[in-house]
């Protein structure tokens, strides 16, 4: 299945439940649910732009990922998702930085957002 639609598809099925009194903590998602989510090294909210880091083989680049922002009242939920594998073989394999403009995300630039993929330590080469 396209990773892509599996992405929307289960982020669209997750929106669908109703809480009618919510925990006071929120419970981790289903580990399943959000496992086509890219793990970030690293992400800043810029005044112009959200900037996350990412691995790369060396031929990373923005137009390889999709992004899909959800709004419940004054919460933003923000996901990224990697449409395209990276499959090169390159010397400069490590991390690589991408932003996104507040503009291009459709969100004002002082939003809260609330990012959905997991965070993870960068155990790459030299590390």
């Amino acid at each position: 299945m396209n990773r892509r639609l599996f992405l929307v598809a289960a982020l669209a099925l997750g929106g669908c439940a109703t809480v009618t009194n919510p925990p006071t903590v929120a419970p981790a998602p289903a580990p399943g649910a959000l496992a086509e989510l890219e793990p970030l090294y690293w992400a800043e909210a810029g005044r112009e732009a959200l900037a996350i880091r990412v691995s790369s083989n060396g031929c990373t680049a923005k137009a390889d990922f999709a992004f899909y922002v959800e709004r419940r009242g004054d919460a933003v939920a923000l996901a990224f998702a990697r449409k395209h594998v990276d499959a090169c073989k390159s010397f400069a394999m490590g991390q690589t930085e991408l932003a996104f403009t507040w503009e291009e995300l459709g969100l004002a630039p002082r939003t809260p957002v609330f990012l959905l993929n997991p965070l993870a330590a960068w155990t790459g080469p030299g590390s």
